[in-house]
């Protein structure tokens, strides 16, 4: 109750701004207990980072990934980055904050770096699976191309609101949401399979 209420008032009100007296009256908790779980606004920050990451993590592995033949695993990767970012709107919010800070935040905490590990592991699995299919083209760096899937969601959605004034377009439309994931998924596709011979078509005679 308490890691919630302190993400709601930290996206809200960023690092700086959030009152931890705001985070115990959210919470519905006295102060002593609040410090008892954790000693300081800092180390209360970072667990809420650590959620906030958990979450984003724990989303992406909901998705069974194992027996699919890479080309499907990556949609289903792309798809599920992407929706996360839709279903948990304060994740945005909370990762905009921490790189006002160049995430120094981030620095303290040992798990979510290890968090990210699994998902470069799981990525480079796809990879390596579809490389030696012969669907995707070799080399590829898991860490760029998870960096690219994330951004062209990420961006999207954190900046939609002076993209659909600049272009007259209302981003957040479920036909327009739809239509951005079809577009992810496309992208990152064509990206991974560019160069590669599609398979010869059997002779139908």
């Amino acid at each position: 109750r308490i890691l919630k209420a302190a993400q709601a008032e930290f996206a809200r009100k960023g690092y700086d701004g959030a009152r931890v007296d705001a985070i115990i009256l959210r919470a519905k908790v006295s102060k002593n207990l609040l410090y008892h779980h954790f000693r300081s606004k800092e180390e209360l920050y970072i667990r809420v980072l650590e959620r906030t990451y958990e979450i984003l993590r724990r989303r992406q592995g909901d998705i069974p990934l194992g027996g699919l033949d890479p080309v499907e695993a990556m949609r289903r990767l792309c798809e599920s980055t992407f929706q996360v970012f839709i279903d948990e709107p304060d994740v945005i919010t909370m990762l905009n904050t921490e790189n006002l800070y160049r995430g120094k935040h981030i620095a303290k905490s040992p798990i979510i770096r290890a968090l990210y590990d699994r998902l470069s592991v799981t990525i480079r699995a796809i990879l390596e699976a579809g490389e030696e299919q012969g669907v995707f083209r070799p080399d590829i760096d898991p860490v760029e191309l998870y960096i690219s899937m994330s951004g062209l969601g990420y961006f999207y959605l954190s900046n939609q609101y002076t993209l659909s004034m600049i272009f007259d377009r209302d981003l957040g439309r479920p036909e327009n949401i739809e239509k951005r994931k079809a577009h992810i998924v496309d992208m990152v596709l064509s990206y991974l399979t560019w160069g590669i011979d599609p398979a010869p078509r059997p002779d139908p005679s």
